[in-house]
């Protein structure tokens, strides 16, 4: 019968590679050797996370002898007891071992994919100038694309300054969700402000929602100053009644006139409802915004905020100023790390903090989604969230009412204390804490609002945790530029 042991330990005979460490002399690496030093990096991971597995593989190997009915015959159960606690421990350590190696695994992958993008996108440009200006000198050519790497790269700056521009019809075309399900009844409204419009979202007799705008086309009243009459929205001056898709079915006292006021698409989805402002046909599906599998909701809180859209976008998402302006709220006793970093692939809007054991994701067009690794309210647990045990999930819809406002929807979601929803009055508690938390960041905000309005620029001199900011503004500015094919659309 072969052995089975020997048969899984093949997969873990590789060699170590710390014997061949890449030695590279001088103060400046080349292009070739800054990728070979990311390629060791990525081969000493995998080499690192296989020698953990095999650990653990060992140790369950030692505990099966443990229990082996032969060894009782010359073991007392106290030392038996003893040696399972013992290995009990090490087979803990060893785990918390595999999820960091892991994690060490994810960044060198991402490290490797982002220097050979950025190394191969600077060769090619440099090699396009190189061969236009010296077409017939492979030599000089050569020398060229190694000074160009060794000498040092401009840091990316990016420009938003001034008052802010009306927005593009480009960044309409996108769905929106503007309102939480349970936020309306049968027989109620909800006004909103979406791109300087002002609209009112009611349902319908089938229940379904519906978004017009909130104008009379009779003499320009607010239609949300009215009330819902058997699923049709009446006006408050002279009674004229819309339904869903902006058609006057009612005029009191008058002829009816064929009159139609703009309506939007709007449809409900996972308890939240969704407009479509843009001028281009719809998208065929919504994107999915729910927690997690395992996460409960308790809480969906909307707040409108004096700020415009995209400077509550930066703030929220970027992670490395909570242990200086949080410092009341859920980063009171943070340490202060000497190096933030956000992990992310070279395409891609989403990834994890460093050391925070907090994954973050932007969601075109408005969207910011975090899972946050927890062992207790505003404390931290692990160095990343596989490695904790309980988590509290949010999501951020930063709705862009005008150029100063913005209509926030915020919703906690968390996968332990269930019972937490049904504790009296605890949407009260959680939105005061939510409040808190804004309110140490609005005041800065506001700040930066006013300071960008007399012409400061609020990016100018980004840093390397800036990352996932600056990869918002990249992805808005084409947007706006009308780019064919969005950045980190993968």
């Amino acid at each position: 019968m072969p052995d089975k042991t020997s048969s899984w330990l093949t997969l873990f005979n590789v060699e170590d590679p710390r014997s061949k460490v890449p030695q590279i002399k001088g103060r400046f690496l080349d292009a070739n050797q800054a990728l070979q030093v990311a390629r060791y990096d990525l081969q000493y991971c995998d080499w690192r996370a296989r020698q953990d597995v095999l650990t653990i593989m060992l140790l369950h190997e030692r505990v099966v002898e443990v229990l082996n009915p032969l060894a009782r015959e010359y073991k007392s159960i106290g030392t038996m007891k003893k040696e399972l606690a013992e290995l009990q421990g090490e087979l803990s350590q060893a785990h918390n071992q595999v999820h960091i190696s892991e994690a060490r695994v994810s960044a060198a992958l991402d490290k490797l994919a982002y220097m050979e993008e950025l190394v191969n996108d600077r060769l090619l440009q440099e090699r396009s100038t190189a061969e236009s200006d010296c077409p017939s000198s492979s030599a000089s050519t050569s020398t060229a694309l190694l000074d160009t790497v060794k000498s040092k790269q401009p840091r990316r700056t990016l420009s938003v300054s001034g008052p802010v521009q009306d927005y593009s019809s480009r960044l309409k075309n996108f769905w929106y969700p503007v309102a939480f399900s349970a936020d309306l009844k049968d027989d109620t409204m909800l006004p909103i402000d979406c791109f300087e419009q002002p609209w009112v979202i009611f349902r319908g007799n089938d229940g379904k929602p519906g978004c017009v705008q909130n104008t009379c086309a009779h003499r320009a009243c607010p239609l949300d100053l009215g009330s819902v009459k058997e699923g049709r929205i009446q006006c408050p001056y002279h009674g004229w009644e819309y339904s869903t898709d902006g058609k006057c079915e009612k005029m009191p006292s008058t002829r009816l006139l064929n009159v139609k006021i703009k309506a939007l698409p709007c449809f409900e989805q996972e308890g939240m409802i969704w407009i479509w402002p843009g001028n281009d046909p719809p998208a065929a599906t919504l994107p999915s915004l729910l927690p997690p599998s395992g996460f409960q909701i308790h809480a969906e809180i909307v707040m409108e905020l004096p700020v415009e859209h995209g400077l509550l976008l930066d703030n929220l998402l970027d992670l490395a100023h909570a242990p200086f302006t949080h410092t009341s709220t859920f980063a009171k006793g943070w340490s202060v790390p000497s190096l933030v970093k956000f992990l992310t692939p070279a395409s891609g809007l989403q990834g994890y903090w460093d050391p925070y054991p907090i994954d973050m994701e932007f969601r075109p067009p408005c969207m910011v989604l975090s899972t946050i690794g927890i062992s207790k309210p505003g404390k931290l647990e692990g160095q990343s969230t596989k490695q904790c045990s309980t988590h509290l999930h949010q999501l951020h819809v930063c709705l862009p009412a005008s150029r100063h406002k913005t209509r926030l929807l915020y919703r906690m979601s968390l996968d332990f204390a269930p019972l937490l929803k049904h504790i009296p009055f605890m949407q009260y508690v959680w939105r005061h804490f939510a409040e808190q938390v804004l309110n140490e960041d609005l005041r800065l905000v506001l700040g930066q609002q006013d300071h960008m309005l007399n012409g400061a620029n609020i990016w100018n001199l980004p840093v390397s945790y800036d990352k996932l900011g600056v990869r918002y503004r990249i992805w808005r500015d084409a947007v706006d530029s009308g780019a064919k094919h969005l950045p980190f659309s993968k």
